[in-house]
C-alpha cells in the first residue's frame, strides 16, 4: 500500500493542474473500488488522495515549496485530523483524475486543480484554497512575446485536458494563427519547458503559482503575460460525499486562517518594522504563554507584547512542538526571536545565533514527593534516581555528581519547557527526585501540596532570548528593552502575577487550556449555532472576545448589543429581536456573518473571504468594497486583506481618498486593528486547542 511514508527519488516532476495519472491507468488501491461518505472512511481507516505521479506509477516527489508539495502536506494533515491513514493514489494525466473519484478508487483529489464548470458537473469542489492566473511562459531570451497577438504563427504546447487548452482554444477564435499543440502522453512538465528553451516550441501556459515555483530555480524562462481573470484552485470529492466535503472545508478553513502569511523569511528590525510583524517562539507553558478565560497570557508573552508595542509591531506567537526545534526554526527564518527561558550556556553546538543579556535568573532545586524525608546534600541521594532536563546547563555537573555520589541520573523528556508532566511522574514514583528551577516550581507549589523542595542544586541559571546573529539591530533593541524593564514596575508586577500571587496562579492553572477545554463560558452555545454555517467555532469565540470580552450585557455607544455587538436593525434583518438573550444574540451574529460572507465571491481564497467578511461585519460592506476598489487602483491585490486591502482601508480616513469613495469616510484603523486582533487570537485558539472531530454521521 502506498502511504505518505513511501516516497522515492523524483523521476519526473509533475506539478501543474494538467499533470495526473500514470501511463496505462492510475495505481489504485489493491482492494478495488470502494464508495461511501465520511462514515465509511472512518470505518475503513484510510483516506485515498489523488496526487501527481510519475510515469512509473509512484507518487512524484515535488520540488520543496511547490504548491503540489504544500497540498500533499495538507492532505496528510487532514488525514491525521480524521484519525485516518493517508493512502496516495498517484496519477500521471489529468484525464484520469476525475474518473478515479467516480470509480470509487479515491476519495479526494489534491493536485492544484482549477475549478471549471465542466468539472463541477462531475465532482464537488472544496472551498477555494488559492486563486491563480493562467500565465504564458516563454524563453527568457525571447523578448518578442508580450501579448496574445505576439503568439501568431507560434507553437504553444499545453495538456489537452488542462483548463489551459480550453482557454487557448477560445482565444484562437480571434487569433487563428496560434499553433496549439497537445503535450505528448510520455512528457513530464519539465520536458515541455525544455522544448521552449531549445526553441522547438515557443510557449506554454501554467498556473501562476506553479510558474512561480519553476522560476524560483530556472532562469531560462519568463512570464510573458497573463491570460484572462483569476481562477480558483480547490480540491475535489465525489458528488455523494457531503459529510466528507463539510469536514474538508472545516479543516481547510482552519489551515488557511492560521497559516502564516509568509512562513519563512529572515529580517532585522528595520525590515520587521516595514512588515509590521514580530514573530516570537514561545512554548505553551505556565511560565511563558498560555490561554486563560479566552485571554492570551504568560510572563514572557506579556514582555514580548510590550516590546512589540514599543516598536510598533504586531506580535505573532509561534508555539513549537518541542524545545529542540527552537533554534533551528530561528535559523530557518520561521521566527525572529526565541523565548522560553533559554539558557545560553546550555547551547553546546556552534550556531549563528546571538543571545540577549540575561534578564532573569532562577535557582534550581532538588524536589521530591512530600512524604520524602528531608535531605541536605547529594550524598544522601545515593542509590536513588534523579531526573533533570537533558539540555540544561546543570546537566554536566549532575552527571559528574551522579558518578561521585552513586545516584542514577535520568533525562526528562522534551515537553517544551512545561514541568507539569515531570511533577506528575515524580509524585507517581517513576523517579525519586527531580532538579527543577524555582520560577517553574512556584507555579506548582501554588496549586499542589504533594511535593517538597529539598536543597539548592548548583548556581542560579541565567535566562535570555535569542535572535539570529545577523540581526544586530533587533538584538540591540531587545537589550535596551530589558535594561529598561528588568526589575522595573512592569517587570515586578508581571513576576508577582505569574510566580508569586498564589491565588491567581491557582485560578489560572485550574482554568488554563491544555490542548482541550473551554475558551469561554459560551462555547456550547456557539457550537450549537455555528455548525450549519461552516464557521470554525473558535473563530466566532475570538470575534466574540473582541466584540464584548464575553460580556452578554455589553452595549456600545452606537447601540450595538450583547456578546456579538449586534445592532437592533441588523437583528431585525436577521429575524432576531431579543438581542439581550445571549443565545439569540449569538444566533443573530452568526446569521449576519453568513449573510455578509455570501456577498463575497466563492472563488476568493477561503481565508480571504473570511477576513473580508469580518472586516465588513465591523466597518460595513460598502467600506470594504470601497477599500478593494482603492487597493486595485493603488496596485495592491484587491483579493487579499492583510498588507493589501487593509492598507487601502487606512487611506479611507484621508479626504483625498474618501471624497472619491462611494461610501465616503471610514475610520480605517478600526477594522484593521479588529482583524489583526481576531487573527492573532484565533491563531492562538487553534494552536492551543484540539479541533473537534467531525460528526461521522454528518448530522
Amino acid at each position: 500500500m502506498l502511504t505518505h511514508r513511501f516516497l522515492i527519488p523524483i523521476l519526473l516532476l509533475l506539478a501543474a493542474a494538467g499533470c495526473s495519472e500514470p501511463v496505462g491507468g492510475a495505481v489504485a488501491p489493491a482492494s478495488g473500488p470502494v464508495f461511501g461518505d465520511l462514515e465509511a472512511l472512518l470505518e475503513r481507516g484510510t483516506l485515498r488522495v489523488v496526487v501527481p505521479g510519475t510515469a512509473y506509477g509512484e507518487p512524484s516527489l515535488p520540488r520543496q515549496g511547490s504548491p503540489v508539495a504544500q497540498q500533499r502536506e495538507l492532505a496528510e494533515a487532514f488525514a491525521v485530523s480524521l484519525g485516518l491513514e493517508l493512502e496516495l493514489v498517484p496519477a500521471f494525466r489529468l484525464r484520469e483524475m476525475l474518473p478515479l473519484l467516480e470509480q470509487g478508487r479515491a476519495d479526494i483529489i489534491a493536485a492544484n486543480l482549477t475549478v471549471t464548470e465542466q468539472r463541477r458537473e462531475r465532482v464537488d469542489f472544496s472551498l477555494a484554497i488559492d486563486q491563480v492566473h493562467e500565465v504564458v511562459l516563454v524563453a527568457a531570451e525571447d523578448p518578442t512575446v508580450a501579448t496574445i497577438e505576439d503568439l501568431a504563427g507560434r507553437r504553444v504546447m499545453v495538456d489537452r485536458d488542462a483548463s489551459f487548452w480550453s482557454t487557448l482554444a477560445a482565444l484562437r477564435e480571434q487569433h487563428p494563427d496560434i499553433h496549439l499543440l497537445p503535450t505528448p502522453d510520455h512528457f513530464d512538465d519539465e520536458s515541455t519547458l525544455d522544448m521552449i528553451v531549445s526553441g522547438e516550441v515557443h510557449a506554454t501556459v501554467r498556473d501562476s503559482n506553479i510558474a512561480e515555483m519553476y522560476l524560483s530555480y530556472r532562469d531560462d524562462l519568463r512570464v510573458a503575460f497573463l491570460l484572462g481573470e483569476r481562477q480558483a484552485i480547490a480540491w475535489a470529492v465525489r458528488r455523494d460525499t457531503p459529510a466528507l466535503l463539510a469536514a474538508l472545508n472545516r479543516f481547510l478553513t482552519t489551515e488557511q486562517l492560521t497559516r502564516p502569511r509568509e512562513a519563512v523569511f529572515t529580517a532585522d528590525l528595520p525590515e520587521l518594522q516595514e512588515r509590521r510583524r514580530l514573530r516570537i517562539l514561545l512554548p505553551n507553558t505556565a511560565a511563558s504563554y498560555f490561554l486563560w478565560r479566552g485571554e492570551l497570557v504568560g510572563f514572557e508573552y506579556e514582555l514580548a507584547r510590550q516590546f512589540a508595542k514599543e516598536q510598533g509591531l504586531r506580535l505573532e506567537v509561534v508555539v513549537p512542538p518541542r524545545r529542540a526545534v527552537a533554534l533551528d526554526w530561528l535559523e530557518e527564518g520561521r521566527v525572529d526571536v526565541v523565548g522560553g527561558f533559554l539558557e545560553p550556556d546550555g547551547v553546546r553546538d556552534a550556531r549563528p545565533v546571538a543571545f540577549t543579556h540575561a534578564w532573569h535568573q532562577a535557582q534550581p532545586y532538588v524536589v521530591s514527593h512530600a512524604d520524602q524525608d528531608a535531605v541536605e546534600d547529594w550524598e544522601q541521594l545515593a542509590g536513588s534516581t534523579v531526573a533533570a532536563v537533558g539540555d540544561a546547563v546543570l546537566w554536566d555537573e549532575l552527571d559528574r555528581l551522579s558518578a561521585l555520589h552513586g545516584f542514577e541520573l535520568i533525562a526528562l523528556p522534551d515537553t517544551g519547557g512545561d514541568i507539569e508532566e515531570a511533577i506528575s511522574d515524580l509524585v507517581l514514583g517513576r523517579f525519586d527526585y527531580a532538579v527543577l528551577e524555582e520560577h517553574l516550581l512556584a507555579v506548582e507549589f501554588a496549586r499542589r501540596d504533594d511535593i517538597r523542595r529539598q536543597f539548592p542544586a548548583g548556581a542560579p541559571a541565567a535566562h535570555a532570548w535569542a535572535t539570529r546573529e545577523a540581526d544586530q539591530e533587533l538584538l540591540t533593541a531587545l537589550n535596551a528593552f530589558f535594561r529598561k524593564e528588568h526589575r522595573s514596575t512592569l517587570y515586578n508586577i508581571l513576576y508577582r502575577r505569574y510566580f508569586q500571587d498564589t491565588g491567581r496562579i491557582r485560578r489560572q492553572q485550574d482554568e488554563r487550556v491544555r490542548g482541550t477545554g473551554q475558551l469561554s463560558p459560551w462555547d456550547d452555545l456557539v457550537h450549537r449555532h455555528v455548525e450549519p454555517y461552516d464557521f470554525d467555532w473558535r473563530l466566532i469565540v475570538a470575534q466574540m472576545y473582541q466584540e464584548s470580552r464575553f460580556d452578554p450585557a455589553a452595549q456600545s455607544p452606537m447601540g450595538a448589543i450583547g456578546l456579538m455587538q449586534v445592532m437592533p436593525r441588523t437583528g431585525e434583518q436577521m429575524g432576531v429581536t431579543n438581542l439581550e438573550d445571549p443565545e439569540e444574540n449569538v444566533r443573530a451574529g452568526i446569521l449576519y456573518l453568513d449573510w455578509v460572507r455570501q456577498r463575497f465571491s466563492e472563488d476568493l481564497p477561503l481565508s480571504e473571504r473570511i477576513w473580508f467578511t469580518l472586516a465588513a461585519y465591523n466597518a460595513g460592506l460598502g467600506h470594504v468594497m470601497d477599500a478593494r476598489r482603492l487597493a486595485a487602483q493603488k496596485g495592491w491585490d484587491p483579493d487579499r486583506w492583510f498588507d493589501h486591502v487593509e492598507n487601502a482601508m487606512l487611506l479611507l480616513s484621508q479626504h483625498k481618498y474618501y471624497s472619491q469613495a462611494r461610501h465616503g469616510y471610514a475610520r480605517g484603523s478600526e477594522p484593521v486593528a479588529y482583524l489583526q486582533r481576531i487573527s492573532a487570537r484565533y491563531t492562538a485558539y487553534a494552536s492551543l486547542t484540539t479541533q473537534d472531530q467531525p460528526n461521522p454521521s454528518g448530522d
